[in-house]
């Protein structure tokens, strides 16, 4: 078999198998510009748009919508979920939740319900509660997250120190500030908030405030004194 022979095979391949998904109720934006393997999943009434790929033993469920240049593999996504422009490998992601745009979810990862994985948000081997979101450029690797927090802009779990990965927890209804970084292994407790730009080494007990940044300084006049000193040298 030539190559062009196997393309023709592959192309009527691809064809028939978009085509019984459309007979089954899958919605395409333009069914000749996905990629979907015989295995996959689609339940009725789910969206897909153009350039999506689908792989492996996907599972999407009855009304979600997976958006442009999505990338899926062994990964079920749950019904009403919305996947925009994001990356999902070898996770699974609940009913109700929006991913992306620009999200990657790596393998070993649990999203809940009505969750938000926002822009350029990663998740690693993490399990994420319920009703929790983070919103944009947050890194949550190996880490147990409850329900209903909220992890800020900037956030890091800070997961390996060189030599081996650690694992981190937070509660239900914690708050993580912006630009804060969890050294772990830690735990927050339920309810407890961290402020932001705050680095967390120790345990949080639930219900409390950790802050963990130097007080601000403000030198009045700092810079017109550096201008004259420099001038004078």
């Amino acid at each position: 078999m030539n190559i062009q022979e196997y393309r023709d095979i592959e192309k009527a391949r691809l064809a028939a198998n978009k085509k019984r998904l459309e007979e089954d109720g899958v919605i395409f934006v333009d069914i000749y510009s996905a990629y979907i393997d015989d295995e996959v999943v689609i339940e009725e009434g789910v969206v897909i748009a153009n350039n999506v790929t689908l792989k492996g033993n996907t599972v999407i469920r009855s009304g979600a919508r997976i958006g442009q240049s999505s990338v899926i593999k062994n990964s079920e996504i749950g019904s009403g979920t919305s996947v925009e422009a994001s990356y999902i490998y070898d996770s699974k992601v609940g009913s109700n939740t929006t991913v992306g745009p620009f999200a990657y979810i790596r393998p070993g990862s649990v999203v809940g319900d009505e969750c938000k994985i926002g822009d350029f948000v990663e998740l690693k081997n993490a399990t994420f509660g319920n009703g929790s979101k983070s919103s944009h450029l947050a890194y949550i690797g190996d880490a147990d997250v409850g329900e209903n927090c909220n992890i800020g802009c900037g956030v890091v779990f800070v997961n390996y120190d060189g030599a081996k990965k650690y694992r981190s927890t937070l509660g239900n209804d914690v708050f993580i500030g912006c630009n804060s970084n969890l050294v772990s292994p830690v735990e927050v407790g339920n309810g407890a908030y961290v402020a932001a730009a705050t680095t967390v080494t120790e345990n949080v007990p639930e219900d409390a405030l950790c802050i963990g940044r130097s007080r601000q300084t403000v030198k009045e006049h700092w810079v017109k004194a550096r201008k004259i000193l420099k001038k004078d040298q």
